[in-house]
């Protein structure tokens, strides 16, 4: 048996950094078990590192099955798929992938802000479908001197909100408190946030607190001229609600690179043509994802150096 530490890697990551983890550390790959739980046995006496990513997590009952683990190593800023409550608990940290993701997800609000608000995917379907031969394509909205409602100005709503600056937008935020020395106007329910804006971004995290946040009042109160952007978790707004104001113009348009149960994405959704659509892919960029992975790979080494880990949650 290799003298190589143990660990166990519950779903993939960006291959390149797979692959160094791999040869540095002795990996079972738990997504390609044909029996985890007996993986998970062969490994309970001596395993005390699994790496995840943040759409997969780690639950509690999957933790129980190694009563060595210390450390879950994510691929991901999120963690609301952890368990990290009963990780704390019992004494297993959990370290995340935050700050080196930021400016592409910010980057990717943006995108699908401007695509959803200049009708970018229909003009190039117009240009290919040979449509403009008949005819010019219809105006759209401007994305200049929106109101623009971010939900959750941590990092990334924040290199959001400096993007939209740039538009010559106003800003307004919600979260759980006002952030000090922020000037914009902060709204402590999303709802006044949606009233006030023209625009709603959501960039907060998932989990149980955030769920539904963005609600079908929400999406009302921003109205048939409004845009919805999400970047964060499909779980943050009523989806069923969302498409049922895009259906019938209730809501003016939206942008989304996540979804409830990714990567099932409804037909009625997928139908809509005032939807600019995206498979979750807002860090998915060779550098961002290989500092992500260097990120994971830094938190296993400071962890079995007994070193302070680099990013813990």
């Amino acid at each position: 048996m290799s003298d190589k530490p143990d660990v166990l890697v519950m779903a993939p990551m960006y291959e390149p950094k797979l692959r160094e983890l791999e040869a540095t550390y002795r990996c079972h790959r738990w997504w390609e078990s044909d029996d985890p739980a007996a993986l998970a046995a062969s490994l309970a006496g001596r395993c005390e590192i699994a790496t995840t990513n943040g759409g997969r997590g780690m639950s509690a009952d999957e933790m129980k099955l190694l009563p060595r683990l210390k450390l879950v190593a994510c691929f991901g800023v999120g963690v609301d798929a952890i368990d990290v409550a009963y990780a704390r608990s019992h004494g297993i940290a959990v370290t995340n992938t935050p700050d080196v993701l930021t400016e592409d997800v910010a980057d990717m609000a943006l995108a699908l802000l401007l695509a959803a608000v200049r009708r970018i995917p229909q003009g190039d379907r117009f240009v290919r479908e040979g449509r403009w031969l008949q005819g010019g394509m219809p105006v759209t909205r401007s994305m200049q001197r929106r109101r623009v409602g971010i939900v959750g100005l941590g990092r990334i709503g924040s290199a959001i909100a400096r993007r939209c600056l740039a538009f010559n937008c106003e800003i307004g935020y919600a979260g759980p408190r006002q952030k000090p020395g922020v000037a914009f106007p902060y709204f402590s329910e999303v709802t006044a946030l949606a009233h006030w804006a023209d625009v709603l971004v959501a960039a907060c995290p998932g989990g149980a607190a955030t769920y539904r946040v963005v609600s079908r009042d929400a999406l009302r109160a921003l109205g048939p001229e409004g845009v919805f952007v999400n970047i964060s978790r499909g779980s943050v707004v009523d989806q069923a609600a969302m498409i049922e104001l895009l259906s019938s113009g209730e809501l003016g348009a939206a942008g989304l690179d996540v979804f409830d149960n990714e990567p099932q994405v409804p037909a009625e959704l997928i139908a809509l043509d005032n939807v600019v659509l995206h498979p979750h892919q807002g860090s998915a960029t060779h550098p961002t994802r290989t500092a992500m992975g260097q990120l994971v790979l830094d938190n296993v080494a400071a962890y079995l150096a007994r070193r302070p880990l680099v990013t813990p949650v």
